[in-house]
């Protein structure tokens, strides 16, 4: 299979995950752009990258890029977009993948009328374990879910200028953390939750610092969701069946499960895949799905967790700059 060129838009710690992935592979990226020059070159010194561009239109006019990997903040997603979309490039952009639906529908119009691939850098849909627990659901093994109990909480200094709480880097635990708890619900889930409701705590800046979610779908499956920018908690998943239930910790790179079945209480380890290769996966997957092999994206599933987190965000009248 060809392998793509790739740049990187950004050089923060998820870029150089991907750097470190790609030489994994015996590879390194093929450029790198960032909106300060100074900060692409140290970059490219440090994992020989060939391609330093002067400017991040630089990258996008370059016809020799395939994939673009997009890691800036949160509310600059949708310009790079728009503008990597219209150029026919393939986009890997990092969650959250845009502000709220709106823009993800524009972005995925483009896509389509310049017929390329564009996904959320989501790592629970691309960790080898939870491809493996989908085939134990599916052989009927665990029966019916009902009912899904997530937590993730994160202890960040009050420092209302940084990403975590800044409103202008469209901050907030929502969009930072509770994306990777949502999208473990869409994953288990058979159907979109259609009921939600929430309650949340603002931090001094105006975003959203704690939450609650409850949610709930057509056929009765329900989750609920703790959030906390400014209190630890375990990242635990507890997916519930009514012949078993899957624990998880540290679930967002998942690499372990134990499973419990109820009958007998007897318990089964599932171990598969490996934390450390996290951006592996989603670079293997997405250089599948370009080639046209049978690797999925779910787009889908970003697009519901982006529908739910906008209608949530909504209830709150928590609004971005950029959304005003």
């Amino acid at each position: 299979m060809k392998k793509y060129n790739w740049v990187s838009l950004g050089c923060g710690v998820i870029a150089n995950e991907l750097a470190q992935a790609m030489a994994k592979e015996g590879r390194t990226l093929y450029g790198v752009a960032n909106r300060t020059y100074s900060k692409a070159v140290d970059f490219a010194k440090k994992y020989n990258i060939t391609n330093v561009y002067k400017s991040i239109d630089d990258a996008l006019n370059d016809e020799n890029v395939d994939i673009i990997y997009i890691s800036t903040p949160h509310n600059t997603h949708i310009k790079y977009l728009r503008q990597a979309l219209k150029k026919g490039k393939h986009i890997l952009c990092e969650k959250s993948i845009t502000l709220n639906i709106d823009e993800l529908e524009e972005a995925k119009k483009l896509a389509e009328e310049n017929n390329v691939i564009l996904a959320e850098a989501m790592t629970i849909y691309h960790m080898p374990i939870y491809k493996r627990l989908n085939e134990i659901i599916d052989s009927g093994a665990l029966g019916e879910l009902k009912i899904i109990q997530m937590n993730f909480g994160s202890y960040k200094e009050y420092d209302m200028a940084n990403r975590f709480f800044n409103p202008n880097l469209a901050g907030g635990a929502l969009l930072d953390i509770g994306v990777y708890a949502l999208s473990f619900v869409r994953w288990f889930m058979s159907e979109k939750p259609n009921q939600i409701c929430s309650q949340v705590k603002n931090a001094p800046s105006g975003v959203d610092e704690q939450a609650g979610i409850l949610l709930m779908n057509n056929v009765g499956e329900m989750a609920t969701v703790t959030l906390s920018l400014h209190a630890k908690q375990p990242k635990r998943a507890t997916a519930s069946f009514d012949k078993g239930y899957i624990e998880m910790y540290d679930y967002p790179r998942g690499e372990r499960a134990v499973i419990t079945y109820t009958d007998d209480n007897h318990q089964e380890i599932i171990e598969c895949g490996n934390t450390d290769d996290a951006l592996r996966y989603e670079v293997i997957d997405m250089e599948n799905a370009v080639a046209g092999q049978d690797s999925k994206m779910y787009l889908d599933y970003t697009t519901d967790v982006m529908s739910i987190m906008t209608d949530i965000r909504k209830d709150w009248g928590l609004y971005y700059p950029e959304e005003i």
